[in-house]
């Protein structure tokens, strides 16, 4: 293509609206224009790139046996209340209405729209498995859209399907859609890690997410460097770190004492002179509408993730003040697990074992010393705490770290969630009716774009992996009228051309140091400049990710780009 016919419209500046690094390249170098918030239009050079991706998608997936589908965005409310998800999904779903006063949704997966094919069509176990896939238009009604193609209402998403007779086809499929990521991922050329997940509303008994670190993430990685294990804050176990004091040995009988204004576990450590470890702290929570209080160790912290999984939640919420008061007879920050009798009492693993500690004695401004868990209250233990730096790893006890990470992937093995809601049966070898097992598997394709900017820039732009750039090369002649480098840069641009190398051809009447930085701005990975060495035969080739360049003859510049492309020499 040629520069000079093309709409690229690069900016100097970076935008004001645009915080993450990816947002400001993707703007700045004319990929994508917002059109309302969460809502992108993508530009020629978008387009190009998130092409390129979704081939290396297809061709992964239709090597793993997958079927290209293309399924509808508009869902009838009908499907979605069968499984059950109708209210799960809450305001993060875009309702409608038609002229009929019928609810429809824009689709955020198709989990249920798939299932209802199936139980459509699919008969006999003959016809199992099946590999259903799509790259198609999701919405989601995100209430603060930023960072660009990160948080959006509107993207591009590969999602995938699988009904197996039983667990061990599922797992079989499971491995099949894992090994398929990485190859993706390694054709996309990021670099990336994968994760014990949750499977959040999507259900289902095992997932793993695929993450690429970055500061710009909204996820948080659990993980060791020395054994290698990793996991989503939310799904991450850990040893947690030794108490900072010891308990207080001793059988003794809860005390009351009083702490005026002493609200949170902070205040409560200084005005004791015992630290936060020493501390229970009292969470009143409402799970499924009914009230629950968790006990915590004073330094650590609630994952909600984990709470609903142990409870198979739906809906969980702190409770309210007025709440609070009517169960515990005294405000938060005095709450306490003695006496209470009116609700389900559970408590972190990590206050196993432990004594003589300090908790709210449902009381206003008054605490108790000398509780005892599993004496003075007998909660119900579970592993509820989120993870934290600095804590033991649980296979190997080394530190554990947190970085910052995107999702740019997700598999689930849903199980029979979706198959025996919406009624899914096939007929068995013995003629008995069987309800197949279901996968789900997701590629976020604008985040594959966004990540590789995140990972490969500099101040001068970004520095795309060849494989998903917009263009593989970038022809640049210093000086397109002078006829020498305009007949040179032509036949280059030819051989590219003939050769099926996507090359841009920069014949702007522009000064060369323009035509430079708009190069090193969308990202091309190899440039060919024309210039004033061609009187001897040579061209100057460029690599934008590491700056280093050569010169190389005219006449074998299509080999040398062949060659750095890891394509066959013609």
């Amino acid at each position: 293509m040629l520069w000079s016919t093309l709409f690229i419209p690069t900016l100097r500046e970076v935008p004001a609206e645009a915080e993450v690094i990816s947002h400001q390249l993707l703007l700045r170098a004319g990929y994508i224009r917002q059109l309302s918030a969460g809502i992108y239009n993508y530009l020629l050079l978008a387009r190009r790139s998130l092409l390129k991706i979704e081939q290396i998608v297809r061709e992964e997936m239709n090597a793993i046996g997958g079927q290209e589908m293309l399924l509808a965005a508009l869902h009838p409310a009908e499907l979605w209340q069968e499984s059950g998800r109708w209210q799960v999904m809450g305001d993060n779903m875009f309702r409608l209405k038609d002229r009929f006063g019928r609810d429809l949704c824009l689709g955020m997966t198709h989990e249920e729209i798939v299932t209802s094919i199936a139980r459509g069509e699919l008969r006999s176990y003959k016809q199992l498995p099946q590999i259903w896939y799509q790259i198609q238009t999701k919405f989601r009604d995100e209430p603060r859209p930023k960072s660009g193609l990160l948080r959006v209402r509107q993207f591009i998403m590969k999602d995938s399907y699988t009904f197996d007779l039983d667990a061990k086809g599922l797992d079989i499929a499971y491995d099949k859609h894992h090994a398929a990521y990485c190859k993706i991922f390694d054709r996309c050329g990021l670099e990336y890690i994968d994760v014990e997940a949750h499977s959040g509303a999507m259900g289902g008994s095992e997932s793993h997410e695929f993450m690429i670190a970055s500061d710009a993430g909204e996820d948080f990685v659990v993980r060791c460097q020395n054994c290698g294990y990793r996991a989503n804050l939310e799904k991450a176990v850990s040893r947690a770190s030794e108490p900072l004091a010891a308990d207080l040995d001793g059988n003794f009988e809860p005390e009351q004492f009083h702490t005026p204004d002493q609200k949170t576990i902070a205040d409560l450590a200084q005005f004791t002179n015992l630290p936060e470890t020493s501390q229970m702290k009292s969470l009143a929570m409402v799970v499924d509408k009914k009230p629950v209080l968790i006990m915590m160790r004073g330094d650590h912290q609630l994952s909600e993730t984990k709470l609903a999984a142990v409870l198979h939640a739906t809906e969980l919420r702190p409770a309210h003040p007025q709440e609070i008061v009517e169960w515990f007879g005294a405000s938060a920050g005095s709450l306490g697990p003695v006496g209470v009798n009116n609700m389900r009492v559970l408590a972190d693993d990590a206050l196993k074992g432990r004594r003589n500690l300090i908790t709210g004695a449902n009381r206003d401004d008054y605490h108790l010393r000398n509780v005892t868990p599993g004496e003075d209250f007998r909660p119900e233990y579970f592993d509820l705490r989120q993870a934290a730096s600095g804590d033991a790893c649980p296979n190997c006890g080394s530190p554990l770290e947190i970085v910052k990470a995107i999702e740019i992937g997700h598999i689930f093995k849903l199980g029979y969630k979706y198959a025996e809601s919406m009624g899914l049966r096939v007929l068995g070898e013995d003629g008995k009716e069987i309800t197949p097992i279901m996968g789900s598997y997701g590629i976020g394709i604008e985040r594959i774009l966004t990540c590789a900017i995140e990972l490969y820039h500099d101040p001068d732009g970004m520095a795309l992996p060849a494989s998903i750039a917009p263009f593989s090369v970038v022809i640049t002649p210093v000086n397109y009228r002078e006829p020498l480098q305009r007949e040179a840069a032509d036949l280059l641009y030819a051989e590219c051309t003939r050769a099926g190398i996507d090359a841009l051809l920069d014949d702007r009447d522009e000064r060369p140091g323009v035509k430079f930085k708009d190069a090193d701005l969308i990202g091309i990975p190899y440039r060919v400049t024309i210039g004033k060495k061609l009187n001897e035969g040579k061209v100057e080739f460029g690599e934008r990710r590491t700056r280093a360049s050569e010169e190389v003859l005219l006449h074998g510049a299509l080999a040398h780009l062949q060659k750095r492309l890891g394509l066959p020499v013609t």
